[in-house]
């Protein structure tokens, strides 16, 4: 673990701490908002026991952060949540592409993108796809899911104090309906509480990046007439360019219900007071171009947009995750995606060490791959806000002027160049120009329909409980033996799975191609093997026979898992 400093206590007061908690769990959450219930849904799935608190009374109530990206919905599908997710989000699932118009009235206008994925090509990559589901849709979805597996999850409970030492953390907890304080004596805390993070604070935790970028007032409204006005232009977000009266038009159900971001300048004075009702009902009237529009105001609440990176992501034993850890410009909504995959990459990591098949020294990998991670997508989410002209975003000189370009490579073909992996090409760059996704170390395994115990999967469909070793089953190379061996005698939890035996090519239809060839496609042998973490990355691959198998995997393995 890295080396940290708790304040000093005797041996005697830690010991009596650790006695009298009220409660003892291997993982306190801090923080219940996406990336909180994220975590606790994928440690559930792996059979971590788990405490949640967060200090609001239940799950967000504006429909904002709606992007889900393919990588996310991935992670959502192996635990099991991509049904109850589309049905979440069947409002939306006809809206595609960010128009950028004038006004909405007329034929004006261009389309920035009319479809995320055109012809269908995403479908070679991944055996899902984007998703629109608003936060206050998605997260009582998580948060059933994540009670399902046992998750005690307590709203309206905030933390107030934490300390730590070289065996654990204790915290203290207020129930705010109660007032009544209690202990919790964790042996992790993850923070996911959001951009002003209490817990990052008391850690001295510094962040860096450009900072503020722009503000909004986000507005949620009915308008019975909008409808009609929108047509068939079923957008995700459409930009209105008014210089009067700029900001953006969301849609709710495409019927009455509507979101409009309006800027707002604090910087220039400007303060929240004067967003009056009637303010902004003018605004959207002029913005979307229907001076007699009928704009009822049932919400308001501001944002700010940043760009920030934590200068680390952990400290002893607390992890930051999601917002805790970095701010990133809305568009392409990054944020909450690359949190969701934090919470993701930390939770296996977790599950193996409390577990005891991997050492303490796994868990500083989080930070070596998440927060390079973090850094190479938050300069693209800027630069996505410069492209697309967000309004209310006028950059200072080398703000947003990042690599500009397509977004698939950022979402899906990110990369740990360093980690929990062996024999990654360290000169990579995390996030590539193009998605290549061939099986090297340290990148996103491929995706492969199979047929797997009568059921028809993807390659990712495998990925989640354990490490996960890929061979041929027409080879004599040994590798499939070696990994039982280990999985029994070591007690690593490691599946062994060979093509042409257990995973056999599913056919896309009767005119489908011939089966891939699966080595080719994880870039090695027929003799060789692959292995894949819990998360779906590739940790190890080999392209050949080796004279000693399990040798030469427990070596990779031990290596891997910090377990020397």
């Amino acid at each position: 673990m890295r080396p940290h400093r708790p304040h000093p206590r005797t041996p005697l007061l830690e010991a009596s701490m650790r006695q009298e908690a009220d409660h003892r769990v291997p993982v306190l959450i801090v923080g219940g908002s996406l990336v909180g219930l994220s975590t606790s849904l994928f440690l559930g799935r792996l059979g971590v026991p788990h405490l949640l608190v967060e200090r609001h009374s239940g799950t967000s109530i504006h429909p904002r952060g709606r992007g889900n990206n393919v990588r996310t919905m991935e992670l959502y599908r192996v635990a099991g949540l991509e049904d109850d997710i589309k049905a979440a989000a069947s409002l939306l699932a006809d809206n595609h592409g960010i128009l950028q118009t004038p006004t909405l009235v007329g034929d004006a206008g261009e389309w920035l993108f009319k479809h995320i994925d055109p012809g269908g090509g995403l479908a070679r990559f991944s055996p899902t796809g984007w998703c629109l589901c608003s936060q206050n849709d998605l997260e009582p979805v998580l948060l059933e899911g994540a009670r399902r597996l046992g998750g005690d999850l307590r709203y309206s409970h905030e933390l107030e104090t934490f300390e730590q030492d070289g065996d654990g953390v204790t915290a203290t907890v207020r129930d705010r309906a109660t007032d009544e304080r209690y202990t919790v004596r964790a042996d992790y805390l993850v923070a996911a509480d959001g951009p002003r993070s209490p817990v990052r604070s008391r850690l001295g935790i510094g962040q860096s990046g450009p900072g503020d970028l722009f503000a909004n007032v986000s507005v949620t409204f009915r308008s019975k007439l909008l409808a009609d006005v929108v047509g068939d232009r079923r957008f995700i977000c459409c930009y209105l360019t008014d210089p009067e009266a700029d900001g953006a038009l969301l849609p709710v159900d495409n019927k009455e219900h509507w979101v409009f971001h309006a800027p707002w300048h604090p910087e220039r004075g400007e303060s929240l007071d004067e967003f009056t009702e009637e303010r902004l009902q003018r605004h959207i009237r002029r913005a979307i171009g229907v001076a007699g529009l009928d704009v009822e105001i049932t919400g308001k609440a501001s944002w700010r947009a940043a760009e920030r990176v934590a200068d680390r992501y952990a400290a002893g034993r607390v992890f930051l995750a999601g917002d805790s850890a970095h701010e990133m410009s809305p568009t392409g909504a990054f944020g909450s995606n690359t949190g969701i995959q934090d919470a993701h990459n930390l939770a296996w990591k977790l599950a193996a060490v409390l577990d005891g098949w991997a050492g303490p020294g796994l868990l500083d990998t989080y930070d070596a791959e998440r927060r390079p991670v973090a850094l190479a997508t938050s300069a693209r989410a800027s630069a996505r806000s410069v492209e697309h002209s967000h309004p209310g975003f006028a950059p200072a000189p080398g703000i947003g002027g990042g690599r500009r370009g397509g977004i698939l490579n950022v979402v899906l073909g990110y990369r740990y160049p360093e980690g929990a992996v062996v024999g990654a090409d360290r000169s990579q760059e995390v996030v590539p120009d193009a998605v290549r996704l061939t099986g090297e170390p340290g990148t996103r395994a491929p995706h492969l329909w199979l047929r797997h115990e009568g059921e028809r999967v993807s390659t990712l469909d495998l990925y989640e409980r354990s490490l996960v070793l890929l061979s041929d089953g027409r080879s004599e190379a040994g590798w499939h033996t070696a990994a039982r061996r280990i999985a029994e005698t070591e007690g690593v939890r490691l599946v062994s799975y060979r093509f042409g035996a257990d995973l056999v090519h599913e056919p896309e239809g009767t005119d489908a191609a011939p089966a891939p060839d699966w080595s080719a496609a994880h870039g090695t042998t027929l003799d060789g093997a692959v292995l894949v973490r819990p998360d779906g990355f590739i940790a190890w691959r080999t392209p050949s026979a080796s004279p000693d198998p399990e040798a030469t995997l427990r070596e990779a393995l031990k290596n891997l898992l910090h377990t020397a």
